[in-house]
């Protein structure tokens, strides 16, 4: 039984709906993250499911209790959880009476709030920090002051709100440790929005991706990244190459899509005529001098129009009857001496190829 489950929750403002018909389920010990632009229905989707606010419709069940409508219960549960905003809320006395502060309110023994609260200082990293006053701290730093707030009630679900928003890298990363450590050491179901990709991929047991308030695709962050369902959720989650063709034919599972004139080949399980968007990652992409070179079922001949290099990795735009990015390492540009107007073959395995439907409309 899942810990927490939404079925077809709906929350409208006015005539606009933020969140529509929105089901998921998160179980104990899980770290859930949702992922999806700004105004996207994230936050709402938190605040229905730490009953800050009554949905417009549908249902919200907290370990098998159905517990949308009722009163005494949503009182009841609401203690069994802990939100955490964007913005951190941190009061005007030292850290250590920050993490306390619940546990005080709780009625919790004093030398047991002792131990509990050096006890999380450890896995925060805030233990040098124990009688600084909190307003004294950074961004990161009085985050990590509210996240430990939270989790020193010992909730079962641990709601976060981008919380690593504005942040520098070195506090997002301890930020991300300590949600890992919490996950692992106390088995809390955490359920966190983020519009950081990248952090979705690292922390997640799960991905859901909200986008215009619908829940698009749900999976494991290698079906999401990998396999999107969709040209908007291959968009967001930064799949540069997405061209749209259509399927000439189909033999044996693999598809010949016309791009404009040029075709490629694609593992695909769609129809002759079917419109589709061919996905292909920079990185999945080999860069070659003469067709003879490779024994991929995709050899395109092509023309450099830009070449960035980034560290140790160059960025190379190309003009192959469509454009087309792809990801090579600097020594491969030196070494085949790329640049603007160079001749290559870009060249890359059916396999590769990631295939969505279009919409009639597209």
């Amino acid at each position: 039984m899942a810990l927490i489950e939404t079925v077809d929750l709906c929350q409208r403002h006015g005539e606009r709906y933020t969140l529509k018909n929105t089901s998921i389920r998160v179980d104990q010990g899980e770290v859930f993250a949702l992922i999806g632009p700004t105004g996207a229905g994230k936050t709402t989707l938190l605040r229905l499911i730490d009953l800050l606010d009554p949905p417009t419709s549908g249902k919200l069940y907290f370990d098998g209790m159905d517990v949308t409508e009722s009163e005494r219960l949503r009182f009841k549960i609401r203690r069994r959880m802990a939100f955490v905003l964007q913005k951190p809320v941190v009061f005007n006395i030292s850290v250590f009476d920050n993490i306390a502060y619940g546990l005080k309110w709780r009625g919790k023994r004093r030398d047991d709030i002792r131990d509990k609260v050096n006890s999380i200082l450890e896995v925060v990293d805030l233990t040098p920090y124990k009688n600084r006053n909190a307003r004294t701290l950074s961004g990161g730093e009085a985050q990590r002051v509210a996240i430990a707030r939270a989790i020193a009630i010992e909730p079962e679900v641990l709601l976060l709100d981008e919380p690593t928003a504005n942040l520098d890298p070195i506090s997002t990363a301890k930020i991300e440790e300590s949600i890992l450590r919490i996950a692992n050491q106390h088995d809390t179901a955490i359920i966190m929005a983020t519009h950081d990709m990248a952090q979705g991929h690292r922390l997640a047991d799960r991905i859901g991706v909200l986008i215009d308030g619908e829940l698009l695709q749900m999976g494991d962050p290698r079906e999401v990244f990998n396999l999107p369902s969709s040209r908007e959720v291959a968009e967001l989650v930064g799949v540069e190459n997405i061209i749209d063709g259509v399927i000439t034919s189909s033999q044996e599972g693999i598809a010949v899509i016309d791009i404009g004139g040029t075709a490629i080949e694609a593992v695909s399980d769609y129809a002759v005529g079917d419109k589709v968007s061919a996905c292909i990652k920079p990185e999945d992409i080999t860069l070659i001098i003469s067709k003879s070179a490779s024994s991929a079922r995709n050899t395109l001949a092509s023309e450099i129009t830009k070449v960035v290099v980034i560290g140790s990795l160059a960025r190379v735009e190309l003009d192959c009857g469509f454009p087309l990015v792809v990801l090579v390492t600097k020594r491969s540009v030196e070494e085949l001496n790329l640049g603007s107007k160079v001749k290559v073959y870009a060249s890359f395995k059916a396999t590769r190829v990631h295939t969505i439907k279009r919409s009639e409309g597209n």
